[in-house]
């Protein structure tokens, strides 16, 4: 899950940054798929150390009493 949420989530991230930056042009495909893989490669890690995090944040959110 982490895996395919990071791709996921970076690609649609940095589309739309990349986008926004440079605009819809030939140039832009020779830029975004760099940009993404310069945001998986930092987003995966992060998701993975920040997951038990959440995990736990989360469980104390829906806990019932």
């Amino acid at each position: 899950m982490p895996l395919i949420l990071s791709v996921l989530m970076t690609c649609v991230v940095s589309l739309i940054s990349t986008l926004k930056s440079i605009g819809w042009g030939t140039t832009f495909f020779n830029v975004w798929p760099g940009a993404w893989m310069l945001s998986w490669l930092v987003a995966f890690p992060v998701l993975l150390l920040v997951l038990p995090i959440v995990r736990k944040l989360t469980a104390a959110v829906v806990r019932t009493p």
